[in-house]
């Protein structure tokens, strides 16, 4: 990568994650305003992740996300009003507002859905590779997924199934220590996830979630071998949700020390440290941002609820 092209992809990053960050922030003011229904899990201190491996695919591969999932569709280049619009159950949302936050999704996009049940979406992303391996296609699908999902058997039976037919899939776990209160290397014997890779015969790394250009550049690596034809590849980002859980959780089981440690190194800073960018152009980038985010917001609030009798549409009755 010549100096002007890291330049520019360090802008790419940057603008993706720092909207990322705001989208968040003002769906968690959405929340405490008490608009949104229900309850959010936000992504914030976790979007080098999703703007490193979204920048790594083309237009035509697909993303199984997670109940966490609003950065990847920001990564992804969804419709920020459309996105706000369904997490405030609005008409005007991908999913007419039926979805909501933990199951809003951009086909669009080739995002197959969040999901609320966990490690749900490794088997439906799984059955996405599958799909192009029988029709022949070059698509790769990527997979999110949590520390804990990686301890329900739709981990191990997927990418079984993955790794014996050498499916085109990615499975990206983010790595952010708790799954709700507990901490992962409480009910782990081995902390680092990507190492169960070996028993399935693929290759598995651990890497810097924070550091988004080692995030794309892995990802890159993986996906184009996806591509080729030869198999999956776990990689595990190591990063920190900033809130609890979600965002009625306090998240008062992590210990002060370790939430401060882990904002030291959030991926904004850590990409500002580079030097790449200069101040001028970050804020010229947030100032873009901010005007994208106001107008999300406003439409989102501004748009109506669905009508009484989109209840009984989009629904499948035997």
């Amino acid at each position: 990568m010549t100096k002007q092209q890291k330049k520019e992809k360090a802008k790419e990053f940057y603008t993706i994650m720092y909207r990322t960050r705001r989208f968040e922030e003002e769906v968690f003011e959405f929340y405490k305003r008490g608009l949104m229904p229900g309850l959010a899990h936000l992504y914030l201190g976790e979007e080098a992740v999703a703007a490193g491996v979204c920048g790594a695919l083309e237009e035509r591969d697909f993303i199984g996300s997670t109940h966490r999932g609003h950065g990847h569709l920001v990564a992804r280049g969804a419709d920020l009003n459309r996105m706000m619009a369904e997490i405030l159950g609005k008409e005007a949302g991908y999913s007419k507002g039926k979805g909501g936050s933990m199951h809003i999704m951009a086909m669009d996009k080739g995002i197959l859905g969040a999901n609320g049940i966990v490690g749900g979406e490794i088997p439906i992303a799984t059955g996405s590779a599958y799909a192009s391996l029988y029709k022949g296609t070059d698509e790769v699908t990527v997979c999110f997924f949590g520390d804990s999902a990686a301890n329900e058997g739709t981990f191990h039976e997927s990418i079984n199934m993955a790794a014996a037919w050498n499916l085109p899939i990615v499975y990206i776990v983010e790595n952010n220590l708790y799954g709700i209160s507990v901490d992962i290397r409480r009910v782990t014997k081995e902390h680092h996830i990507a190492k169960r890779a070996a028993g399935y015969g693929i290759e598995g790394i651990t890497i810097d979630g924070n550091d988004v250009f080692q995030v794309y550049e892995e990802a890159v690596k993986a996906v184009e071998k996806a591509r080729r034809g030869e198999g999956p590849t776990i990689i595990e980002c190591m990063t920190y949700r900033w809130q609890g859980h979600h965002v009625g959780d306090p998240g008062v089981y992590r210990p002060d020390e370790e939430v401060a440690e882990w904002k030291e190194k959030e991926p904004l800073g850590r990409l500002k440290e580079l030097g790449i960018l200069t101040q001028q152009e970050m804020d010229e980038i947030a100032e873009e941002v901010e005007k994208e985010i106001q107008e999300a917001c406003r439409f989102a609030e501004e748009s109506p609820y669905p009508d009484m009798a989109e209840a009984y549409t989009d629904v499948f009755v035997d």
